[in-house]
């Protein structure tokens, strides 16, 4: 089965921290990032696809933080 996530962060430095931490459980990244403006904050907000195949089918019980 492959697991889809969606990693956002308010700034490079956090943002970086999230993907990297992902690509050391195994994920990988998928498709292009995205920068998104928050008006209301006024900062742009990174974000990033990633993915993940593991083993087994999709159910209820798949929980993304187990992976």
């Amino acid at each position: 089965m492959k697991l889809y996530r969606y990693l956002t962060g308010p700034d490079d430095v956090s943002f970086c921290k999230r993907v990297s931490a992902a690509l050391n459980k195994g994920w990988q990244l998928h498709g292009d990032p995205t920068l998104t403006f928050d008006p209301v904050k006024g900062r742009v907000i990174c974000g990033q696809a990633i993915v993940k195949e593991v083993e087994g089918e999709w159910s209820d019980e798949v929980v993304l933080s187990d992976h």
